[in-house]
Formats: C-alpha cells, structure tokens, sequence
C-alpha cells in the first residue's frame, strides 16, 4: 500500500481526490471526457490489468463541477480469478488518498419485471450471493470494526441527492436491490426466479465487494446500476450476451454521464 501511495502521489502531486467513481462495462467514456491525469492500471504498485471487454483499466485523476474525483476506468472481477481483497484494494487505496464519497456503477440484468433494458436504478439495499466476503481475515482496527454494521450502505442523503438531480434533468431514476453472484456464467432462469423470491431487482458481477470495503472504512456510498438486459427466462427464447450489455450501456451513456456530473456537482 505504501508503494502504491507514494507511485500515486508522484503523479498527482498535490490533486486530493474527494469523490471516487467506479465505471462499469461499457460506461468508461465519462472518464475520457474529463482530461485530468490518467494512469494505467499495468503502471500502478499492487494494481492488475483488468481483462473484460468495456473496461479501458486506467484511473483518472480529474477535477469535475469544482470537485477533485478520482475514476476507475473499469474494475477487477471475481470471475477473472482474482480475490477480493485484490478486487478492493483500488478501494483501500481511494481511502488513503482522501476520498469520502464512492460513486459505484455497473450493468446489470434486470430481475423485476416492472425494470425494462435502458432503465437507471439506484441501488439502495444489496445481497451478496458470492460465497465469499472481501473482509475475511485479520481485520485493521485502523480502518474499520471487526464487525462493520451494514444496515445503510447505500446512504439515504446520497440517493436524495440522485432522485433530486434525476428530476431536474427529467431522467427516470428506479430504485431497488442488487443481487451479486460469482459469475462468469449468466444466471440460469431458476436462479432468476430465486433471485426474485430473495427480494433483488436486478443482478450482476460486481459492485458489492467494493461496497462493503467502502463502508467498512466509513465511505459513503452511492450505487447505480444500468439495466442492460432483462436476466435468464424473463424474455423468451433470448439468450444473453456480453455484447448486448456493452451495447445497451452505449445507448444510455449520455444520459448516465449528464447524471453523474450533476450528482456530483451537488453533492
């Protein structure tokens, strides 16, 4: 950690990120409109390469509405066969650089059938089905409790902010639960069904392990998933696609980024 903050701080001088944002499959672009400092992941001390389609793997150190935010330009993921501790480290490594507010995205597969492909949701409550938990093993006192408490993790004033400036641009914003599962494999329609018994709205591959690592060290927590496909069985005889989600994450991009902006400018 050391190495990777002083390699860090090196590049950034004295930029001090306030605002963290991880960007989901096929929503990197709002990185590339900001300028800023970009470094590669492949540079970074303790950092890997991320190896999904849609994610660029670089951050991006950029002042945005007034505000110093630092961007990942796509995560790691459970099913590249990473831990999650190394799934959280970026994390771990936004809190040693300043950061008080994580703004986490993804696309995701929507499970309620009321959610449509296209569709923003806030996410305001998730269930973690990946049989594993990022903070497993000796805990540091000095970031977070042995025992964090998880019952906001995703903080109300955050999302009344998200609703408030989803108005005023006249974007439909859904609110609901996420549901995160192993992958890499899509969900099976049982699996589906079950999902929807348990409570969640939509489904996906990540996000969760880096809401609990956030949380864990007293970060505050906005989530937005973009809906990109309804998940197995819930329309007939369509097969899912990876393709299918970097695309549709493409059509909604410039609404998703006029959002992001705005939600940080008022926050």
């Amino acid at each position: 950690m050391s190495e990777t903050i002083e390699f860090l701080k090196n590049k950034i001088k004295d930029f001090r990120p306030q605002i963290g944002l991880i960007l989901g499959s096929g929503l990197g672009e709002l990185a590339d409109d900001v300028g800023g400092i970009r470094v590669p992941y492949c540079e970074i001390p303790g950092f890997a390469n991320s190896t999904v389609q849609g994610h660029k793997g670089s951050l991006v150190f950029a002042k945005v509405s007034g505000k110093n935010c630092i961007f990942m330009q796509g995560r790691y993921h459970f099913y590249e066969g990473h831990t999650l501790q190394k799934i959280t480290y970026p994390i771990r490594v936004m809190k040693e650089l300043g950061v008080e507010i994580l703004i986490l995205t993804n696309a995701a597969g929507g499970v309620n059938t009321e959610l449509k492909g296209g569709d923003l949701m806030l996410i305001c409550d998730h269930i973690n089905l990946m049989g594993a938990n990022p903070l497993i093993g000796m805990n540091d006192d000095s970031i977070g409790p042995r025992f964090p408490d998880m019952s906001e993790v995703y903080k109300k004033d955050l999302r009344k902010v998200a609703f408030s400036v989803a108005k005023k641009l006249n974007i439909e914003l859904k609110q609901g639960v996420y549901a995160a599962t192993s992958g890499p494999c899509y969900e099976t329609p049982a699996e589906v069904r079950m999902l929807r018994i348990l409570g969640a709205d939509a489904c996906g591959m990540s996000t969760v392990p880096e809401a609990i690592v956030a949380n864990h060290a007293g970060i505050k927590v906005l989530g937005i998933s973009c809906i990109t496909n309804m998940a197995a069985g819930i329309v007939e005889n369509k097969k899912l696609s990876h393709e299918e989600v970097v695309n549709q994450a493409d059509i909604v991009k410039d609404k998703f980024k006029n959002l992001i902006i705005s939600i940080i400018d008022n926050v």
